[in-house]
Parts: structure tokens; sequence; C-alpha cells
């Protein structure tokens, strides 16, 4: 009997082995290829080409139409390339076995200079029933080295802030210098300048009195503004980076604002002619001494003040080459050369102001009474500034106000009342434009009464059918405060999508501006729906909000920074400034693929 159950057992265990064995033999066949074994990318230069190669595995076949080669760094774009022929496979255009492609280099290098990033993207299946995920493979290539100017030209459309800085350390003196003062003639073609020219017209106007300026002394003039402007974006700068502090923060607290607008309101006003703006007799006199060769009569000062505030109040918020200066210095503590770089910039900047000023000498007509209204249109325009600077921490409706009562006012001194008969030619033109100033100030003034927020819509609430739309904005105005850096990075990692993180607030005129004309633009929303989108408020410039900016290295809004799917910060797709909706657009697309 135990001789039976011994032959039992050992007949078992070689039926068991049989099929358990022959069991596993046919799961090791059917075992699928990792896909770095089923497809094998590779990618050299030889000689003018580069040779491409996929190489497949048995029974592995990649689509025609998912082959595609593109360069994404420096910049992306698609290489149309001669794929080699494909034949058929269950009404698909497939590839076996290898899959080679020859680019000849100069398509390449005629668009982009220096180093590059080649990319390979297909997607492919195996013959045993399983499709692998889109692949792409990269291989780096080193390029011509680029030359200074067409490594300028590569950086003056650079947002991001951290590559910026990365070229200052690694670039010459020289080079630098170079660059900072084209960014700021680039800068001087935005409408941050803009405002600045108003305000130096009218010092130059006001110091002129009676008579027409010499070029020598109005160019003086704009050149003391210009420099003032300078050296005060250069300390502010420099301050900045040692410190690591947004100091324009601090600039717009509601005190400094209301100070800078009451200084224009008066010299809005002793540019009506109310009264004259000066210093104390004595001052004067000795001052006056001082300078009679430049023929300033006591004004360098005042001019020098109004450069400092025009650049701390009117100028950009924060664009991405200051923010890059900003950047370096606080990274390598080089204060100097960060200095000076700032300050050619800001130099470049003020070009078209000394442009100003030396046409205000050469060009302006003989001294008459066109300069009383001269002087009266900057004096509208100083009180207009007020109410900029004002709008920052008033709130909305308080803000109509003020403009509608600006542009009333200004219709009653162009004489919107008088007798039309009176008015002949060029004053009958200037009248018609005070009947419009005078609608538009009482649309804006009955906007205000209705809760309206919006100078282009100032009957929103009678035209949109929503009263409570603006206490919706408010409450999604206000989620965005408060931000910590615990939250945030919570809802990043609560993300299945990539992420964008929009970091702003109320006085960041480039932020309104990315708000109202960036992304409400279609291509843009239609390119968020990839990812999520967060919206910081840094307003409050509280000690939590101080940290989550100093976190990423930023300085100053707006900044957008991005987070893949996997939560990955990346530094090297941040951007700063505002940026127009079809730059962020495919911004945006070259993120999500």
């Amino acid at each position: 009997m135990q001789n039976l159950i011994k032959k039992l057992l050992i007949l078992s265990l070689l039926f068991s082995g049989l099929v358990f064995g022959g069991f596993s033999s046919a799961l090791k066949k059917n075992k699928f290829l990792s896909p770095d074994k089923a497809f094998h990318a590779t990618a050299v230069q030889v000689g003018d080409t580069i040779e491409t190669k996929i190489v497949l595995a048995d029974k592995i076949h990649v689509y025609k139409d998912s082959l595609h080669y593109r360069i994404v760094a420096p910049k992306q774009f698609e290489l149309k390339v001669k794929k080699p022929k494909a034949h058929d496979l269950d009404g698909d255009k497939v590839y076996q076995k290898e899959v080679d492609v020859v680019i000849p280099v100069k398509e390449i290098t005629s668009r982009v200079k220096g180093d590059y990033t080649l990319e390979m993207e297909f997607m492919g299946c195996s013959d045993r029933g399983i499709c692998y995920q889109p692949i792409k493979k990269q291989f780096k290539f080193k390029g011509a080295e680029a030359g200074i100017f067409d490594k300028i030209s590569s950086l003056t459309h650079e947002g991001n802030t951290a590559k910026i800085a990365d070229v200052l350390g690694h670039e010459n003196s020289f080079f630098i210098i170079l660059l900072f003062f084209i960014f700021g003639l680039l800068l001087a073609l935005t409408p941050c300048v803009f405002p600045m020219i108003p305000i130096l017209s009218s010092i130059i106007v006001s110091q002129s009195g009676n008579r027409k300026p010499s070029v020598g002394k109005a160019f003086f003039t704009s050149l003391v503004y210009v420099v003032s402007m300078a050296l005060t974006y250069t300390v502010v700068g420099v301050i900045a980076g040692l410190l690591g502090a947004d100091i324009q923060t601090a600039m717009q607290n509601p005190w400094v604002l209301t100070a800078f607008a009451a200084m224009f309101v008066a010299l809005a006003f002793s540019l009506f002619g109310y009264y004259e703006l000066g210093l104390p007799a004595s001052w004067q006199s000795k001052i006056s001494a001082a300078s009679d060769e430049a023929g300033q009569k006591g004004g360098i000062i005042g001019t020098a003040v109004m450069g400092l505030l025009s650049a701390l109040i009117v100028g950009p918020c924060v664009a991405p080459p200051l923010g890059g200066a900003v950047l370096f210095i606080s990274h390598t503590g080089d204060a100097f050369l960060g200095g000076v770089a700032l300050f050619v910039m800001s130099m470049g900047m003020g070009v078209p102001l000394l442009l100003v000023g030396i046409g205000a000498g050469k060009f302006m007509p003989k001294p008459g009474g066109w300069m009383t209204t001269v002087s009266q249109v900057f004096g509208v325009m100083m009180l207009g500034l007020a109410i900029f600077m004002l709008s920052r921490i008033l709130p909305e409706s308080i803000t109509l106000v003020l403009w509608s009562l600006l542009f009333m006012g200004s219709a009653l001194y162009m004489g919107v009342f008088d007798p039309s008969s009176a008015k002949k030619g060029v004053k009958k033109m200037v009248q018609l434009l005070a009947v419009v100033f005078m609608l538009y100030g009482a649309s804006l003034f009955v906007g205000a009464l209705s809760s309206a927020d919006s100078m282009l819509q100032p009957f929103e609430k009678f035209t949109s059918g929503r009263g409570s739309a603006s206490a919706i904005a408010s409450q999604k105005k206000e989620n965005h405060r408060g931000y910590t850096i615990d939250r945030l990075m919570k809802e990043v990692a609560a993300s299945k999508k990539p992420v964008v993180v929009d970091f702003g607030k109320d006085s960041c005129t480039a932020c309104k501006e990315l708000e109202e004309i960036t992304f409400p633009n279609p291509k843009v929303k239609a390119a968020l729906k990839h990812f999520t989108f967060i919206q910081v408020d840094v307003t409050d410039n509280t000690d939590a909000e101080k940290a989550l900016l100093k976190k990423f290295e930023l300085f100053g809004t707006p900044n957008i920074i991005f987070f893949d799917k996997k939560n990955k910060y990346l530094p090297e797709k941040s951007l700063t400034g505002f940026i127009k909706p079809d730059a962020f657009a495919e911004h945006l697309k070259g993120i999500a693929k």
C-alpha cells in the first residue's frame, strides 16, 4: 500500500511539472516587450545631415502618421522630413523592422542658432495585440555658436527671467550691457513709457514760461528726468536683488499712492494757472545761481523728483529683463554689473524722452496763447495719471466717478455749451470732441451709480441682466487670495493635468491686461482646457505670500509658472510680464504635449 502511494505521488509531481512547465513557457512566449526593447531610436550627425533610425523588434510596427520630427529647444517647430515608403497593414500605413529618416542640418540651423534638441515622436503596436503609449525620444546636438546679435535677438523675445539671469551669469560684461540697452529700447516702444511723455512735456512747457525753450535747455531737462528715472530703477533693482524683496510692492502702499497722486494733482492745478509751484525764494536764488549756465532756474530738483516718481509709479510692473537682472543679483551678489545693466536699460527706455526734449526745443512754434492751451491739456493728463494711481486702491465705482468728472470737466473747459455759431474751423471740431467727452463722462457717472466696474462697458448692469455679476466676480477674486505654499502645492498635487499658476495683484497693470486680453482669448481658453488653471492674488503682500514668491524665485507680478502632469515644477517654462494671446496659446501647447 505504501509503495502504491509513493508511485501516485511521483506520477502527480511529474504531471504537474509537465502541465505548469508548459503553461509557464507559454506565458514567456506571450510576454510583451518593454518600450525600450520594442523600439530602439538613434540620431547621429554625419557631415551635413542627421541620420535617424528606429529599429523595431520582431512583430512590432510603427504607424506612419504618428511619426513626427521637431526641434524643441531653444525654440519649438515641426520639421518637414521625407519619410520612407510604408506598407499597408489592415488599412493603415505602417513601418516594420526599421525606419530611416535623414534630416539636412541646414533645415535646422537656418531657424536656430547654437545648440538644439531634436525630438522624435511615434506610436507603435505589437502584432500580438498590444499598442504602446506614444513615445518621445530627444537628442541634443551641438550647433554653430550663436553670434552676439543672434543671442540678443533670441533673448529680446524671452519671457523667462531665469533664462535671462542664466545668460547674465555666463556672458561677458560687454554683451550684458549691450543686451540690456536693447531691452530698454524695446521697452520704450511699450505703453510703459507713454505716460512719461506728457509728464516731461509739461515740465518743459512750465519751465519755459512765455518763452520758446532752446534745444539745449529742453534736452538738459529731459536728460535730468531720464537719468533720475534710470538711477531709481537701478537702486530699486539692486536693493531688491540683494535683499530678495519686491520693493515695488512697498511702493503700492495706499498712503504712498495717495501722496504721489496728490503731487500730480498739485502739478495739474499749477498747469491750469491757479498758482506756481516752486521752492522758497531763498532756495531758488541759490539753486538758480548754481545752475544759471544750464538755464534751469531751480527746476533741476523738481525734474529729478518727477523722474523718480515716474519710475516708481508709472513704470512697468517688473518686465522680464528687470526681473532677470534682479534674479542675477540675488544669485551671484554681483550688484555692480547688475546695477550697470539696469541703468543702461533705463537709459534705453529714456531715448524717446530725450527725443521729446530735442523736439520741444527745435520744433515748438513761437510763444503765444497756444501755450496756455497746451499747459491745460497736460494738466488734464496729470489728473488722469492721478486717477490711474488711485484706481489701484479705490473701489471701481468711485474710480468711474472720478473719470466721469474728469471727462465732463474737460468738456466744460472745451466750451461744450458755447453757442455753436461762434465756433469756426478747428474750434468747431474741438466743440464736437467736447460733446463726446460730455456724453461719455455722463455714461460713466450713470454706470458708477449702477455699480458698474468697467470704463468700456458702463451700462453692463442694464444690458447683462445679471445684477450679481459684480458680486460673483468679487467673490472669485477673494478666493484667489490667502495662498500659502502648502495650499498651492496641495492644489497642484490634486490635479491630474498640467498646472498653470498665475501670480497677480490689484496694482499691476500688466496683470489686468492678462485678465482682460490674454486669458479670455478663444485660442487661450481652448488651450487651457488641458490644464488646471490657478490664480494667486498677492495684493495683500502677507508673509505667506512673500514666502510663496520666494520659493519660486519670483520678483513682482505678473508671473506665470507651470507644473507637468506629474506635479513637477518647470522653471524653464515660466513667464514674466504681459504676453500676447497667440504667443501664450503656443506656449501652452508646447507644455501640454
